[in-house]
C-alpha cells in the first residue's frame, strides 16, 4: 500500500478520545517546523511539535543551509562586505527569475523583511564571518559567510538588476551550515516549553460535523492518538520527492532522468492531509535539479552544445538554470567543448566522462559522432563573439568570454544519462527536489480550491509552493530561506486564531 492511501480525515466523535490539548500544533520539525513553533511559543502559545522522525532537522539540517537574503539596503552581512541591496533590486530579480510562476505578494513580503530575518536567525546563536566568496562556487569550500548562489551576474538578470551576492552560510569550513543552524534552533526550542513527540507520524485531521478542525491524529508505538487543538495547525512535513506514487502522478517528465533528493520521510504527507481539506495544490510540475558543471570555474570558459552541435545556455549561469536549460534538449543531451589550457575535473565528478578529443574543432566533430560542420560551426561562431567582444546568441558575460583556440580541445559528456556512469560520484543523475504543495497566503494560511482561507489550517517550507516555483530561476538558499521565513509567518498567524 502507497503511503497516499494512509493519509485520513476522522470525524470528531464519541470513539475520539484526546490524550491532550494545545493551541497550536506543528506537525514536521524541519527548518520550517521549527520555526514556526518557536514563534508560536514566543506569541505565548502552548505548542506540540509532532516528528516522524526520531530527531529533528529534515532536509534543512542535511543542507548548506544557505539563506537568499538581501533588501532594504543590504543585510548586515552585505554591508560588512561593502554591497548595497535595495529592496526593489531583489524584488526585481525574485520576479525575472520564476517569472510567470512568481507569487509577487510573497516575493515583495520576502524582499522587505529578508534582512530582518538574518537578525532573527543570528540571534538564534548562528555565527557569520563578515568576509565574501565571489567565485563560482555551488556549496562553500572555505569558511566565507557570502556568496553568489545564483544567476545574478548572468544574463538576462544582470540586466534588469544590480548583481548582489545574497547567499548567506553559516560561517565554517565544509558543507555542514545546516547542522550549525538547525542545533542552534533546537537548542533555543529545547529552553522553551514546547511539546516535542517525536517517532510519531501524522496521519490526518480530526473535523467537526462542519469539517471545522478540531484536533490531530498520529501514530505513535502503533497506537493511533488524537490530540485536541485549539487555535491552529500548521503542516510542515517537507515535500513529496521520496513517493513515487506521487513523483509519477505529478513529474513524469523529471522522474524519467533525476534521482530523489531529500530526508527520508519527504513522502507528502502534509500535501495529501491538505488536499483531504480541500485544499489547493500549486507548482506540482516544477522540480530543482541541477548540472553542477563548477568548480572549477575555468571550465565555463567551455561552451554548452547539445546534439546537433548547437549552443543553448549562457554557461555563466547557476547550476540549476544550466539543468534545466539540459532537460530542455533532445533526449538530454549535453556536452561541454573546453580547449587544454581551461580544462580541470569538477569536484563532483570522480573522473570527467570525455568522449572526444582532437586538435581541430573539425577533427572533435567526426571523433564524437557529430555531424559535418555542426560543433565546428557553433565552435568558430563563438570565437567570432569572442574576438567581437559580445556574445551575441546568448549575452555570456564578457568575464567569461575567452576565445577556444589553443588545442587539444575536448568534449565532455553532461549528459543526463552519462551521470549515471561511475564517472558520477552519485550515479543516479541530477538530483531533484519538489517545488510544489499548498497554496498558501504570506501568513501562511492555507487557501482551498476556491481561494477562500481554511480556517486553523498553515503551512510552510516544501509542503507548499512557496517562494522558488521553477528550478529554471532558482538560486540557492531560496528553499531555505522560504522555509524559516514562512515558517515564522505561519507560527505567528497560528497563535494569533
Amino acid at each position: 500500500m502507497s503511503d497516499s492511501k494512509t493519509m485520513h480525515i476522522a470525524t470528531e466523535n464519541s470513539e475520539i478520545i484526546y490524550t491532550d490539548e494545545f493551541d497550536v500544533i506543528v506537525c514536521g520539525y524541519g527548518g520550517a517546523g521549527g520555526c514556526a513553533a518557536l514563534e508560536a511559543s514566543r506569541n505565548g502559545a502552548n505548542v506540540l511539535i509532532l516528528e516522524r522522525a526520531s530527531d529533528g532537522g529534515g532536509s534543512t539540517a542535511l543542507s548548506s543551509c544557505e539563506m537568499y537574503l538581501g533588501g532594504s539596503g543590504g543585510t548586515s552581512l552585505q554591508k560588512a562586505c561593502g554591497f548595497e541591496d535595495s529592496t526593489q533590486n531583489m524584488i526585481d530579480y525574485m520576479e525575472l527569475a520564476f517569472e510567470d510562476k512568481g507569487d509577487a505578494e510573497k516575493i515583495k513580503f520576502y524582499a522587505e523583511n529578508a534582512a530582518q530575518h538574518f537578525e532573527w536567525v543570528k540571534s538564534l546563536g548562528v555565527t557569520y564571518k563578515e568576509a565574501a566568496h565571489l567565485g563560482r562556487i555551488v556549496v562553500p569550500e572555505s569558511n566565507e559567510s557570502l556568496l553568489y548562489t545564483g544567476n545574478e551576474r548572468a544574463y538576462p538578470f544582470s540586466a534588469s538588476s544590480k548583481p548582489v551576492p545574497r547567499g548567506h552560510v553559516p560561517s565554517h569550513e565544509g558543507d555542514f551550515g545546516g547542522k550549525i543552524f538547525f542545533d542552534a534552533l533546537k537548542k533555543e526550542i529545547t529552553s522553551t516549553k514546547i511539546n516535542i513527540s517525536y517517532d510519531s507520524r501524522v496521519l490526518g485531521l480530526v473535523v467537526d460535523a462542519n469539517n471545522a478542525i478540531c484536533g490531530v491524529s498520529y501514530k505513535k508505538d502503533n497506537m493511533i492518538q488524537h490530540v485536541k487543538v485549539k487555535k491552529g495547525v500548521i503542516l510542515a512535513t517537507g515535500g513529496f520527492v521520496m513517493n513515487d506514487e506521487m513523483i509519477s502522478n505529478y513529474l513524469p517528465f523529471q522522474s524519467d532522468f533525476a534521482a530523489p533528493y531529500g530526508n527520508p520521510w519527504d513522502k507528502g504527507d502534509g500535501i495529501q492531509i491538505g488536499m483531504l481539506m480541500n485544499a489547493n495544490v500549486i507548482n506540482m510540475d516544477e522540480a530543482f535539479f541541477g548540472v553542477y558543471f563548477y568548480p572549477p570555474e575555468s571550465l565555463t570558459y567551455g561552451i554548452f552544445i547539445n546534439s546537433s552541435g548547437n549552443r543553448f545556455v549562457n554557461e555563466d549561469s547557476y547550476g540549476a538554470r544550466i539543468g534545466y536549460f539540459c532537460s530542455q534538449q533532445d533526449k538530454q543531451k549535453a556536452y561541454l567543448l573546453i580547449q587544454n589550457e581551461d580544462f580541470s575535473p569538477s569536484i563532483y565528478m570522480d573522473k570527467l566522462p570525455i568522449i572526444a578529443v582532437a586538435d581541430t574543432f573539425e577533427e572533435l566533430e567526426k571523433e564524437a559522432g557529430f555531424e559535418p560542420n555542426t560543433l565546428s560551426a557553433t565552435a568558430k561562431k563563438y570565437n567570432d563573439y569572442v574576438n567581437d567582444g559580445c556574445d551575441e546568441a546568448f549575452r555570456k558575460d564578457p568575464q567569461w568570454l575567452k576565445e577556444i583556440c589553443n588545442p587539444p580541445y575536448a568534449l565532455i559528456d553532461y549528459s543526463f544519462d552519462a551521470q549515471r556512469s561511475p564517472a558520477y560520484s552519485q550515479e543516479t543523475g541530477p538530483l531533484m527536489f519538489t517545488l510544489g504543495g499548498l497554496e498558501t497566503l504570506k501568513t501562511g494560511e492555507v487557501l482551498d480550491k476556491n481561494g477562500a482561507i481554511i480556517p486553523k489550517l498553515f503551512a510552510a517550507g516544501r509542503t507548499t509552493a512557496g517562494l522558488p516555483r521553477t528550478g529554471k530561476g532558482y538560486s540557492s538558499g531560496m528553499s531555505v530561506g522560504d522555509a524559516t521565513f514562512f515558517g515564522r509567518m505561519a507560527g505567528k498567524s497560528a497563535s494569533k486564531k
